[in-house]
């Protein structure tokens, strides 16, 4: 059973920490002994008024995040310690969020990943892991250095960071009757990332297939995330209508599409008419104000 409980402060206590998120070198092999590691996930760094929960600053309040994993890399990325809690699933903790294990005397690079999925990332090492699932969710992360010097008990309190980039689409026209679902290619991006540096570890693209939210008949509003390989990307967006038979309906591609880590590109136009048009766009700067693409 593992503990973990929400705090409030983001300050960081322990006996020993380095600011660097690559592994160190051991302590001499004369030190011996375990410590036990409490890492409690308790703030977000950023804000979610984008989010369906506007004032959420804490996993415990924020039900995006669906699943936590902690997981302790020693020298040469040797895996000690990896565990997964699920919201859903009581029996993976105490107290959403905390985490409690013993680690022996040495420097550790720890990686926190909060994301919005009940499978669990596939996280192998500080710099590979990647969604099993048909599709990225909303994600957070955290990677730093942990010096276990002692037996004294250490206490980590940390706040996660969104780095992850999400499209959103916003028909201007009604639902068309026989559209099963519709399929969001991104040209570019990927669904594996390094969590040390918060970038995709791939950049051949990938397809998301959704239903639609809405009655036919009515607008719709849909979302995808994906993984950049630079803070700022640019690419091609391709749309498609498929029915209950798999057959495609149609296909529509928006071009030059703009995105950024942490921020929302909002695509808005004629989802369902197939006449061609033109797309513009501007980039902005806050998450708050996402990029709007006309098309």
């Amino acid at each position: 059973m593992k503990k973990f409980f929400i705090l409030a402060s983001l300050i960081l206590l322990f006996t020993s920490c380095t600011s660097s998120n690559e592994p160190q070198v051991p302590q001499p092999a004369v030190a011996t002994g375990t410590s036990q590691v409490t890492v409690r996930v308790n703030d977000f760094s950023m804000s979610m008024e984008e989010f369906a929960t506007k004032s959420a600053t804490s996993v415990a309040e924020y039900a995006g995040v669906k699943a936590i994993t902690l997981a302790f890399y020693g020298y040469n990325d040797d895996e000690v310690y990896k565990f997964t809690q699920l919201r859903a699933d009581d029996t993976t903790y105490e107290t959403f969020g905390e985490f409690s294990c013993d680690l022996p005397i040495g420097t550790y690079t720890m990686v926190v990943l909060g994301y919005g999925s009940e499978s669990p990332i596939t996280l192998t090492s500080p710099t590979s892991a990647s969604y099993t699932e048909d599709k990225v969710r909303d994600t957070f992360r955290k990677t730093q250095t942990v010096t276990v010097t002692g037996t004294t008990p250490l206490d980590l309190s940390v706040s996660l960071s969104r780095f992850v980039s999400k499209m959103e689409v916003i028909s201007t026209d009604a639902l068309s009757a026989g559209v099963s679902y519709l399929r969001f290619t991104f040209g570019a991006g990927g669904m594996s990332f390094n969590p040390s540096a918060g970038l995709a570890t791939s950049d051949t693209g990938f397809s998301v297939d959704i239903q639609p939210n809405r009655p036919v008949g009515e607008p719709i509003w849909l979302g995808a995330y994906v993984f950049l390989t630079t803070d700022e990307q640019t690419m091609d967006i391709t749309i498609q209508a498929f029915d209950a038979e798999n057959n495609i309906l149609f296909t529509k591609t928006v071009e030059n599409v703009s995105f950024k880590r942490n921020r929302v590109t909002k695509l808005t136009g004629s989802v369902f008419t197939t006449s061609a048009s033109s797309a513009s766009f501007s980039v902005e700067t806050d998450w708050l104000d996402p990029t709007n693409i006309d098309f």
